[in-house]
């Protein structure tokens, strides 16, 4: 994925160049690269770093705060999956949208799989927590927001569940220090974001009528089930198309609000 990576960090730049620094990198042991699937017999790799990359960074202060992520034969092997590569898709197109319109979003300003408790000794790990801050004139606005991307793999029902999950994390409330004090301590949310972030489902790897099928299916959980509706007043909730912010743009009117409503840009 060298010419991903040479979009998302340096569009100007040549594809050479980038070849160049990653091949280097590869030689003195900091990154590495494993061979995906591919129907067209085309090479195409994922690159990642190597633990010895990763201690190196680790304390770089544009990563402080990331959770660590350390690359093993196990995590080595996923990255061949195509949901990997999807992501990544989904990724760039918020980064080149964002460039064009002058916004700011940078690389590390998506981080994969985050993980928090929702309770139960269960956990909610999102595909991505992405940071973007939308730029008009002097009025910046700071968004964050939950990507979940679906290649269509799991059962409608299944996808449409995971908005349990996130109204379980918006309603879990933090456990109160010290055994005499009587209140909570609020949303436990609130120790990472100052508001809820956005909730954004991002499909693919099925026909246009099969995934507008799924869209009506989060819908339909957002109407029906009183746990999801409740956080859903205050919480923005999304789906789209991956083809589609693509071709058109994130943001552009392609995103389905869960809560009923026309198209609007995710950002609305």
């Amino acid at each position: 994925m060298s010419q991903r990576l040479r979009r998302m960090l340096r569009p100007d730049g040549t594809r050479q160049l980038i070849s160049r620094v990653l091949n280097r990198l590869r030689s003195d042991g900091f990154v590495d690269r494993t061979a995906l699937p591919d129907a067209n017999r085309t090479r195409t790799h994922a690159w990642y770093l190597t633990q010895e990359g990763a201690r190196l960074t680790r304390d770089l202060p544009i990563l402080r705060g990331r959770p660590p992520y350390p690359i093993t034969p196990t995590t080595a092997a996923s990255l061949k999956t195509p949901h990997t590569l999807a992501v990544v898709r989904t990724h760039l197109a918020f980064a080149q949208d964002a460039r064009r319109l002058g916004h700011e979003h940078r690389p590390w300003d998506w981080t994969p799989e985050v993980s928090h408790s929702i309770g139960e000794g269960e956990r909610l790990v999102t595909d991505a927590l992405m940071y973007y801050t939308a730029v008009q004139s002097e009025h910046r606005r700071k968004l964050r927001a939950f990507v979940e991307v679906d290649r269509s793999t799991m059962s409608s029902e299944r996808l449409a569940a995971k908005l349990i999950e996130y109204a379980r994390l918006f309603q879990h409330e933090a456990q109160p220090v010290g055994r005499r004090r009587q209140t909570t301590a609020g949303p436990a949310w609130l120790r990472w974001y100052p508001v809820f972030p956005r909730v954004l489902f991002v499909l693919t790897g099925a026909s246009r009528t099969r995934l507008e099928h799924r869209m009506s299916d989060l819908q339909a959980m957002v109407a029906h089930h009183p746990l999801v509706a409740a956080p859903a007043r205050e919480v923005r909730l999304a789906a789209t198309v991956l083809e589609d912010i693509e071709e058109h743009g994130p943001a552009q009117a392609v995103w389905v609000p869960l809560a009923g409503g026309k198209p609007c840009a995710w950002t609305d």
